[in-house]
């Protein structure tokens, strides 16, 4: 569980404005997960945009045109940045807000900044153009690119203390990781093969005729690309069913926050499934009216209450 963010000292202003700069770079390039943290008090908001600022850094790093090396080394400086952090040798005038803001919110919560490195490690196998024969395989992938991110929010949200089971929150924070980034790689499957990566099993590649990839708006001839997105999507929706577990486990508000997190993709999930094609032909989106009820029945509580019950009927 998280410490009590109220009794800690008020923020000075370089530590304000550095997270100003962070809570700037998450509205601009991630619209839902800007959605949901902003369900959050001011704290844990702040905490949020400080993570995924550090994050987003090292998914530029390795989206960017750097040769694989120059990419290996400005990865290993933002390790070392993430190593400063955690021994809190990051002052508070520091030039880099976004290390400023991190350092900060690591004072002040229990994150767990490991996660950070395993979020490195996942963004080094992309530059070491990696592969996934299974979907075991790809797990290991989605645990340090997501999974990680999950238990480090976890790590700002708590756990409410009066919550039953509220052990397994890390696990199903990881597991709900899993399924938001299985459905980014169904959303982005055309933007990766341009890029020249394949994110999707060999095995089920191959089962569904589709191992001769993603280069153009339609599928592979005589591929069964329907039946790749739908068998895929099932997958999906089994680790969301998992992962929703966690939301009996947060208070009223970081529950709303993951509830409208997890629930956009969900209706993107929902998308795919209907048009399998669509995710071919551009970037699936949800429109800004459809986000904002995905965000309000979050924090109306529905979400949440749902997964008690049906939790509750699981047990013997």
């Amino acid at each position: 569980m998280s410490r009590n963010v109220e009794e800690q000292p008020p923020m000075s202003a370089p530590v304000l404005a550095a997270y100003s700069y962070c809570e700037a770079v998450t509205g601009q390039q991630a619209r839902n997960f800007a959605y949901g943290i902003r369900l959050l008090p001011a704290e844990k908001r702040q905490a949020m945009s400080a993570l995924y600022a550090f994050s987003r850094r090292v998914d530029d790093i390795g989206d960017g045109a750097l040769e694989p090396g120059a990419k290996q080394s400005r990865l290993e400086d933002t390790r070392a940045l993430l190593s400063r952090v955690r021994q809190g040798r990051v002052e508070e005038d520091d030039t880099d807000p976004v290390a400023v803001a991190l350092s900060d919110a690591a004072g002040r919560l229990a994150l767990p900044l490991g996660g950070l490195d395993e979020l490195i490690d996942g963004v080094l196998m992309d530059v070491k153009g990696e592969t996934y024969e299974t979907w075991d395989d790809l797990k290991i992938y989605c645990r340090c690119v997501a999974g990680a991110i999950g238990r480090l929010s976890l790590g700002v949200f708590g756990t409410d203390p009066a919550a039953t089971g509220a052990e397994r929150a890390p696990e199903y924070a990881d597991t709900l990781g899993l399924a938001l980034q299985l459905t980014n790689i169904l959303r982005d499957v055309r933007e990766d093969a341009a890029n020249g990566r394949t994110y999707l099993p060999a095995d089920d590649l191959a089962k569904f005729g589709c191992a001769a990839g993603f280069d153009t708006a339609a599928p592979p001839a005589g591929a069964d690309f329907a039946g790749l997105i739908h068998f895929e999507v099932r997958r999906a929706r089994a680790l969301f069913a998992e992962g929703y577990r966690l939301l009996p486990l947060l208070d009223r508000r970081s529950g709303a926050c993951v509830a409208a997190m997890a629930g956009i993709y969900r209706r993107l999930l929902d998308r795919i499934e209907r048009d399998p094609g669509a995710v071919l032909r551009g970037r699936v989106s949800l429109p800004g009216r459809e986000k904002a009820y995905v965000a309000v029945r979050g924090l109306s509580g529905l979400d949440a209450r749902n997964i008690s019950r049906q939790s509750v009927r699981r047990r013997p």
